[in-house]
C-alpha cells in the first residue's frame, strides 16, 4: 500500500542524533589526523571505531528521516525502513576492516622500534572522553524510547571505553618510554571492535534472512493464537523483523463456521500486540471448511 506511514519513535529524538553525529564526526577527523601524525596505533584503532560510529549515527539519522517519508513509487509496500539495516551492514564491514588494518600494522611493528608521541595521545584521548560523555548525556534521554537511539547510545558507550584505552596507552608510553603499550592497547581495541562487529553482523544477517525476532519463538506465538476462543488451528505463521523495533507477523487462523470472525480477529490482534509487541500483524481468518491453503506449494 503506497503512501502508508508508520510512526517511528526515533523521529522525536532526531535532534539528539544530529548533535551527536556532528560531535563524533568532527572528533573522528581530529583523532585520525593526530593518529597519523603521532604514529599511535591506539589512536588509529579508536579512530576506526569512531568512523564506524559515524556511519551508525548517520544511519540512525537517515532511518528516522526515511521513516517519516511516504513512498511515492508504489513499489515499497513496507516503506524504506531497512535502509537502517543496510547501513548497519556497512558499519560491520568498516569495523572489520579497521580491525584487520590494526592487526597488520601491529604485526609489522614486531622487531622494530616505533616512535610514538605520548603527548598528542593524552590530549586527544581526553578530548575524546569529553565528547563521548556529552554524546552519552544526549542520547541517554531517547535510548529508553527508541531502539534506533539505543543502538547509537551503545555505540558511544563503546567509544568511551576506547577513549579510556587511548588515555591509558598515553600514560604508559610516557611513563615507560615503550611504544609496545600503544601497540598492545591498540590490539585490544581492535579485538573489541571485531567482536562487536561480528555480533552486530549476526543481527544484520538475522534481519535480512527474515529470522524470527530475538526473544520471540514461533511455536509460542502459534500456541498463543491457538488459545484465542474459536481458533482450532494456526498455520502459515511467519514472524520477522523489518528493522529495529518493528516486528511483523502473518498467520492463518482456522475457525469453525459458527465462530465470530470479527471477534477472533480482534482478540488475535490484541494477543500479538500485548504478548509479543507486534503492531503489524496480518491475520487471515478462514473457516475449517476452506481448502484453498492445501493447494499452496511452499
Amino acid at each position: 500500500m503506497s503512501g502508508h506511514s508508520h510512526g517511528h519513535p526515533g523521529a522525536t529524538h532526531r535532534w539528539r542524533l544530529r548533535t551527536a553525529f556532528v560531535l563524533v564526526a568532527g572528533f573522528f577527523l581530529v583523532e585520525l589526523g593526530t593518529g597519523l601524525a603521532s604514529g599511535s596505533l591506539a589512536l588509529l584503532s579508536d579512530a576506526g571505531h569512531m568512523a564506524a560510529d559515524v556511519v551508525a549515527l548517520g544511519a540512525a539519522l537517515v532511518a528516522t528521516r526515511i521513516a517519516a517519508r511516504p513512498d511515492t513509487t508504489g513499489r515499497r509496500t513496507f516503506g524504506s525502513y531497512r535502509a537502517e539495516v543496510f547501513a548497519s551492514g556497512l558499519a560491520v564491514l568498516l569495523m572489520l576492516g579497521v580491525s584487520v588494518y590494526i592487526g597488520v600494522e601491529a604485526i609489522g611493528r614486531i622487531g622494530g622500534s616505533p616512535e610514538v608521541s605520548s603527548g598528542p595521545m593524552l590530549v586527544v584521548g581526553a578530548i575524546g572522553l569529553v565528547v563521548n560523555v556529552v554524546c552519552l548525556t544526549l542520547l541517554r534521554g531517547g535510548a529508553a524510547e527508541s531502539l534506533n537511539v539505543k543502538g547509537a547510545y551503545l555505540e558511544v558507550v563503546a567509544d568511551t571505553l576506547g577513549s579510556v584505552g587511548v588515555i591509558a596507552a598515553g600514560v604508559l608510553v610516557a611513563a615507560t618510554g615503550s611504544a609496545w603499550w600503544d601497540t598492545g592497547i591498540a590490539l585490544a581495541i581492535a579485538v573489541f571492535v571485531a567482536v562487536r562487529a561480528v555480533l552486530l553482523g549476526r543481527e544484520v544477517l538475522g534481519v535480512l534472512g527474515q529470522h524470527a525476532p530475538a526473544g520471540m519463538d514461533a511455536d509460542t506465538v502459534a500456541l498463543a493464537l491457538a488459545g484465542v476462543p474459536g481458533v482450532s488451528d494456526v498455520h502459515d505463521l511467519h514472524v520477522w523483523t523489518l528493522t529495529s523495533g518493528m516486528n511483523v507477523a502473518t498467520a492463518h487462523l482456522v475457525t469453525s463456521e459458527a465462530a465470530d470472525a470479527h471477534g477472533v480477529l480482534d482478540q488475535a490482534m490484541q494477543v500479538m500486540r500485548t504478548e509479543f509487541g507486534v503492531e503489524h500483524a496480518t491475520l487471515q481468518v478462514e473457516p475449517d471448511t476452506h481448502t484453498g491453503c492445501k493447494e499452496v506449494t511452499w
